[in-house]
């Protein structure tokens, strides 16, 4: 049980992190659950941040469609994968036509 207080400490560390880093990524880049992991200074969690990212009310505003799995498969999105790799594909079109 004491791993699950660890983990659930951890995701509420990343959550207030993960909202900074997701701000840092680029329009129309990509980043990692573990790349976010690592920039947050905990190599290894990005279950907690997939959890962290997951967990983000405001998905607009706080670009969670960016953050795909180590793999390059989208991983989870609020309003599911097909949006996120729309809203993903809309970024990328307006950040290189610009």
């Amino acid at each position: 049980m004491a791993a699950m207080s660890d983990f659930k400490r951890i995701e509420q560390a990343l959550t207030v992190a993960r909202g900074k880093r997701l701000l840092r990524i680029p329009p129309g880049r990509l980043a990692s659950y573990s790349q976010i992991a690592e920039a947050v200074g905990k190599p290894g969690a990005s279950r907690a941040v997939g959890n962290a990212v997951g967990a983000n009310p405001v998905a607009l505003l706080i670009p969670c469609h960016r953050v795909i799995q180590q793999s390059g498969a989208l991983g989870g999105y609020c309003w599911g994968s097909p949006r996120k790799k729309l809203v993903q594909a809309w970024e990328l079109a307006r950040h290189d036509a610009g």
